[in-house]
């Protein structure tokens, strides 16, 4: 079991919800009901015309009332589009350094608290020449917190509440658990949601196997890069645990990322086994909780709804081994390049023995033929 200083954690936590803005007031008094309803996406926005018309995905988020947060799980731009040449100057000539900034503007359109956490085109694959060797993965990490995570502890988007970050609520014992500014968490009718750096691919690649290419070559950073946040991923998955059991215990567990973990795609390929220390903690922790736990990434692209860990004989259930773990569901969110394009609408409703339901909303009949 890892080690997570509780005490530590339970306290900082206790201040921070004494010390609640009146933006976070303002959502409580919006949702006035029962139920936490997120829309959710991911994979967006993959074109230059998904991009020229994001409103046509905030204005469908913002036309509906019920909406108390917006979740982006990652990929802000395809794996052939280039990354901003963050960090280096003269910049890249195949790097399009405004790319970031303009998703941030879209971001920052939708009414509702909007949380994002990145993915592997953005960062982790910027040094492949599918992406135009455009960018250093961790000097584009870097800018990724600089711009979208300025303000730790923060939402993006048009109403500003306050949510725990890493950065600030962290076992001392590990400090380099601080820099994870992404990661964030948040409780809300006793339902905990909480989300993590777990870019798709294979985790940021093996840097035996798969180091990042020249110039980027640096096998020692690559290796502490992933050491680190796995490290860091598995704490704050046991931080989120551990808050649902704090009184009054939780009803429910949401847990947010990119990676598609399950991917059948890249099976027998090497890759998925990156993810399997990650998924075996959320196996140990959901059967601890007993409760209803949803994980909820992109990556693959294509929606797909399934209980993963359900059946250890199953595809899914050999992949990492776990024991069978019947109270886990995964959702896989559309990606916004397939038709149709759509966002996720998660009704949360804790009252139930199933709290959770959703549906697709459509805003874009054809993005995949550019045009609405």
């Amino acid at each position: 079991m890892t080690r997570f200083n509780l005490r530590t954690f339970y306290l900082s936590a206790a201040l921070v919800a004494a010390s609640l803005t009146a933006a976070s007031t303002t959502i409580e008094a919006k949702d006035d009901g029962t139920t936490i309803t997120l829309a959710v996406f991911g994979d967006w926005p993959y074109s230059q015309f998904l991009l020229d018309n994001g409103n046509l995905l905030t204005n469908s988020v913002n036309s509906d009332p019920s909406i108390n947060w917006v979740v982006h799980v990652g990929d802000i731009h395809s794996g052939s589009q280039p990354c901003t040449s963050a960090g280096i100057l003269p910049p890249i000539q195949t790097s399009n350094p405004g790319w970031n900034q303009s998703v941030f503007f879209q971001f920052q359109q939708f009414h509702a608290p909007m949380v994002y956490t990145p993915g592997d085109n953005e960062w982790a694959d910027c040094h492949k020449v599918k992406q135009l060797s455009a960018g250093a993965p961790l000097k584009e990490l870097s800018a990724v917190r600089s711009l979208f995570f300025s303000k730790p502890g923060h939402t993006l988007g048009g109403t500003d509440a306050l949510v725990w970050s890493q950065s600030k609520y962290f076992d001392p014992d590990f400090p380099t658990d601080a820099q994870y500014v992404e990661n964030v968490m948040w409780k809300e009718k006793r339902v905990v949601f909480a989300t993590f750096n777990l870019p798709g691919g294979s985790n940021n690649d093996d840097p035996t196997a798969a180091p990042w290419t020249a110039p980027f070559t640096d096998i020692p950073a690559q290796t502490t890069e992933q050491a680190n946040r796995g490290a860091a991923n598995l704490h704050w998955l046991e931080s989120a645990f551990a808050t649902a059991e704090q009184a009054p215990r939780a009803k429910a567990v949401v847990l947010l990322l990119q990676a598609d973990m399950w991917d059948p795609a890249a099976l027998p390929a090497p890759g998925l086994d990156k993810y399997t220390p990650f998924v075996a903690k959320v196996a140990e922790l959901a059967l601890k909780f007993k409760g209803p736990v949803l994980l909820i990434n992109g990556d693959t692209h294509l929606y797909f709804t399934d209980k993963p860990l359900a059946d250890p004989n199953s595809a899914t259930g050999k992949i990492h081994n776990t024991p069978a773990v019947p109270n886990l569901t995964r959702i896989v969110v559309q990606g916004s390049t397939n038709d149709p394009g759509e966002w996720l609408r998660l009704t949360v409703d804790p009252t139930k023995a199933n709290p959770f339901s959703w549906t697709n909303v459509i805003y874009c009949a054809t993005p995949s033929k550019t045009k609405c």
